[in-house]
């Protein structure tokens, strides 16, 4: 690679961050803003709005349940992905094709067409607006990425540990176990985070499955509504450091995890 090329790339490389980060950056300076309105230039600083944010009972409370859905959300999703994820690596049989693209579609489906469906089988259903239908449909919309992440993890088993552990004496679920999962143990930490995250973040699903308690993102829309204000950034600049911070740490947990497993 020559100069030139070296050169344009550095551009385009330093173009993309600036786009990424300028206006994050953008976002957290304005929620030190002394002043109930967004604008440059900001003459004055305050940590009004950020304290406020945690003597807030709504905000906390709606973070709460935000989390707690989230969690619930990542659990069915782990052991449903994970399940699939075990069925379908390595095994040949009638309809494998077919179980997969179901898995994976509802990654693809885009997601107004997905709450829409979602709210409608909902109704068909029975199922009332609220946590419950919340956790539903995150959940379906997380299995895809948890599976996908455990079949790449899993196809990197070597066979002859679990033809050892047979040998052995050990049963399936034994070999399971003691063999297959704690080596799947990087990919499911992963992607529970990332399903977690996706969750957290998750407007679309939860505005039309909710009920009369808010997640999160539908809170702040809603706070949108009105104008928009330093609270408003104040509000998203916490989400935005407690999921980078569990981000970075997950990442940092599963290299280490996966050194571990591999030494």
């Amino acid at each position: 690679m020559n100069r030139r090329n070296r050169i344009v790339l550095s551009c385009v490389y330093w173009a993309f961050v600036l786009y990424v980060f300028v206006p994050l950056i953008l976002m957290i300076l304005m929620g030190f803003k002394d002043s109930k309105f967004i604008g440059f230039p900001i003459r004055s600083w305050t940590l009004d709005w950020y304290t406020g944010v945690f003597e807030d009972a709504e905000v906390l409370a709606t973070l709460g349940y935000s989390t707690a859905i989230a969690v619930l959300s990542t659990i069915v999703a782990v052991a449903v992905g994970t399940w699939i994820a075990v069925l379908l690596e390595g095994r040949k049989f009638i309809g494998r094709t077919a179980i997969f693209g179901l898995t994976v579609l509802p990654a693809l489906v885009p997601g107004i067409i997905s709450a829409i469906a979602f709210r409608i089988y909902a109704r068909w259903l029975g199922i009332e607006p609220g946590m419950g239908a919340i956790i539903w449909a995150h959940a379906v919309h997380n299995v895809p990425f948890v599976a996908l992440v455990v079949m790449a993890r899993l196809s990197t088993l070597p066979k002859s540990q679990i033809e050892a552990a047979r040998d052995l004496g050990a049963d399936p679920i034994v070999a399971f176990l003691r063999i297959t999962l704690p080596y799947l143990m990087p990919a499911i930490l992963g992607s529970s985070i990332f399903c977690l995250l996706l969750s957290f973040d998750d407007f679309v699903r939860s505005f039309f499955l909710g009920g009369y308690d808010p997640t999160l993102p539908v809170l702040i829309f809603a706070k949108l509504k009105s104008g928009m204000s330093p609270e408003i950034n104040a509000i998203a600049t916490i989400a935005l450091v407690v999921t980078a911070a569990i981000g970075i740490w997950a990442e940092r947990f599963t290299r280490r995890l996966n050194k571990d497993t591999q030494a």
